[in-house]
């Protein structure tokens, strides 16, 4: 009776751990982001992960990976063979491509886009102790003291300092570059009044609209932000022609089969139709919108070509 109970017992067990493997055996996708915790493309990635991974019946996961620009994380994700490594990538990936003198990856031919996301913006902000309360006093100001004040950026080649080094360069101002380590930094140091301005997300310092320490003076879309519409474009405000606001979207590597390129896309296509995390996108100042695969594609190559005209004019490079 015993040694029967004991064979009982064990095919019970091995019956539930062959019923408990499939959950163990889930499929875990990861969605690498090139910048730290606490980042734009980090907040956004975690608007929609959770719900993802419910419509492709697996877990999708963040991975931060930082450093260089965005470009070590990207670098990583694009040598990935496991057809389960994503990146959320925005204008930096194709900025890249044009300020670093050598990448180990091409920004295009490595890399396949499964999946749009949205639009977001960025604006021009100053310390509310240097006196001025609009985007034409804050350009005379720097004029009229060549290469002494300063701005902030998240670092060397990312979008921050793209977006302002474009705008100095439409503008004809000289301001001195302080790379810090995030954009969270240079704000803080615009409150602070000891950096002199910054180019940041719009959700970055949303909150600050009213504080006397900051003077938000011009966002930089070609249109104005349906999240702040009282904000003029910088066009609007005096520098004609500028424009610089950034798509987010998914990238994969080009080794991923068209099939789960296709499986992926239309999971995030249902994904950005629910009303939860359309708000969760607003929240952080994204605009929302979809593309098929080759739409994507398309715009990417478009904006790669952008990318080269604006690190012209900038006359930015990273060697």
């Amino acid at each position: 009776m015993q040694l029967t109970h004991f064979r009982s017992a064990a095919v019970a067990l091995v019956l539930a751990a062959a019923t408990a493997t499939p959950a163990f055996a889930q499929r875990v996708i990861k969605i690498v982001v090139p910048f730290g915790p606490g980042a734009v493309q980090d907040t956004i990635a975690r608007t929609f992960n959770a719900e993802l991974g419910q419509v492709l019946g697996a877990s999708v996961i963040v991975e931060n990976r930082a450093g260089a620009g965005g470009t070590v994380g990207t670098g990583a994700a694009a040598k990935a063979t496991d057809n389960n490594t994503l990146v959320l990538a925005a204008a930096s990936h194709t900025l890249a491509g044009h300020l670093y003198s050598k990448l180990p990856y091409d920004p295009i031919k490595d890399f396949v886009g499964v999946a749009y996301v949205g639009t977001t913006g960025y604006v021009i902000a100053a310390p509310g102790n240097i006196g001025v309360n609009s985007l034409a006093d804050y350009v005379k100001l720097v004029k009229s003291q060549p290469g002494k004040l300063n701005y902030g950026s998240a670092g060397n080649g990312s979008a921050t300092h793209l977006g302002m080094a474009y705008f100095l360069a439409r503008a004809g101002l000289d301001m001195q570059h302080v790379p810090m380590k995030s954009t969270g930094d240079a704000v803080n140091e615009v409150l602070a009044g000891r950096v002199h301005g910054v180019t940041s997300s719009l959700i970055g310092v949303m909150g600050f609209k009213n504080d006397s320490r900051m003077k938000i003076l011009a966002y930089t879309g070609a249109q104005r932000s349906k999240f702040m519409p009282e904000l003029p474009t910088v066009a609007e405000a005096g520098v004609p022609g500028y424009k610089f606001d950034s798509w987010i979207g998914v990238l994969a590597p080009a080794s991923l089969p068209r099939a789960e390129a296709e499986k992926i896309n239309a999971a995030m296509q249902k994904v950005l139709a629910m009303p939860a995390v359309q708000e969760r996108l607003a929240n952080v100042g994204v605009e929302p919108g979809t593309m098929s695969v080759d739409e994507f594609q398309k715009l990417l190559r478009a904006d790669y070509e952008s990318a080269g005209v604006l690190v012209k004019a900038s006359g930015a490079r990273i060697e």
